[in-house]
């Protein structure tokens, strides 16, 4: 009997090697921080499951427990990914 059961933290991992260590959803390469900002952006969860569809609703459910529970990591990658997009000035 399989009793094996897949919690929201089970749904998230974290691996040096994928994303540079980024939370990210299980078997995908996608950050947990990327969702956040893209929902933050006014992209409701449906938006997000339309842009990808690989996800379901628990695997949001997921990273928005995440989020919620490790907020300044995933602040701090937002702001990190938002500053390695600015071209210094010369």
């Amino acid at each position: 009997m399989d009793t094996h059961t897949i919690t929201a933290t089970s749904r998230i991992t974290k691996k040096p090697d994928v994303c540079g260590g980024d939370a990210c959803i299980r078997d995908h390469r996608i950050p947990v921080w990327v969702l956040v900002n893209y929902r933050r952006l006014s992209g409701g969860n449906g938006d997000i499951l339309r842009a990808y569809p690989s996800l379901t609703q628990s695997d949001l459910e997921a990273a928005w427990e995440y989020a919620a529970a490790n907020a300044e990591e995933i602040d701090r990658a937002i702001r990190d990914n938002e500053q390695g997009d600015e071209i210094p000035a010369e």
